[in-house]
């Protein structure tokens, strides 16, 4: 094997070994950057340093701790039938807000999705898209209205095709009955699908996937 075949196979090998771990290294510095965002305020606010001996790292620690403890809370509260009640009326209000009401209609219904296993999506579907004998995974949200289906001269369906990894995002179709092909899946698995662009399918093949990520159950 001629000396530049040995090269190019070796540095090949050497990039192979050494991207993932590039990539976790600044995929880490990310994550820990973007808790860091909520995690300072808290200790600065608070000034837990002066409690921590100076310490920084302890302060943090306590600061993620409470924000943990604070958010089991909130959610403690929110199954309560006054929470529930707060939380409707907290809703109605962002539902006011232009453009705030849509990012925040469509965040609440994909977590909805993966926490409770339900939501406004009544069933999975497969829409021909964006062409002909390619399929795309979308979700029926509802009959169409009327005044589309006296135009098209059928029955429509709404369905909302998601974005992968992120379907927090996505393109709103009006399809014929006809054209819908319905899966026997749940909304839940659904999203599952597309959050995991497919690469996890059984809950042995999600919880190996989760461990690779590092992630919490509530993320897969």
């Amino acid at each position: 094997m001629r000396l530049r075949e040995v090269l190019r196979n070796s540095f090949v090998a050497g990039l192979a070994l050494l991207a993932p771990l590039v990539v976790t290294v600044v995929a880490m510095q990310f994550l820990v950057g973007w808790v860091t965002t909520f995690i300072d305020p808290v200790v600065q606010g608070t000034r837990l340093t002066r409690y921590t001996a100076n310490i920084e790292a302890v302060a943090q620690a306590l600061a993620l701790l409470s924000i943990v403890v604070f958010v089991v809370a909130l959610g403690y509260l929110a199954q309560g039938r006054i929470g529930q009640r707060v939380f409707a009326w907290i809703d109605r209000g962002i539902g006011v807000v232009p453009l705030v009401s849509i990012v925040y209609s469509s965040v609440r219904q994909v977590a909805n999705a993966l926490t409770e296993g339900s939501s406004r999506y009544k069933r999975v579907v497969m829409v021909e898209y964006p062409r002909e004998g390619v399929y795309s995974i979308g979700f029926v949200t509802g009959d169409g209205p009327d005044e589309a289906a006296n135009v098209a001269g059928e029955r429509l369906y709404n369905v909302f095709l998601p974005n992968s990894p992120n379907p927090t995002g996505g393109r709103f179709l009006m399809v014929p009955e006809d054209e819908i092909q319905e899966l026997d899946i749940s909304v839940r698995r659904g999203v599952r699908l597309l959050v995991t662009t497919g690469m996890a399918e059984s809950d042995e093949e999600v919880a190996q996937l989760r461990a690779e990520a590092d992630l919490p159950d509530r993320y897969i």
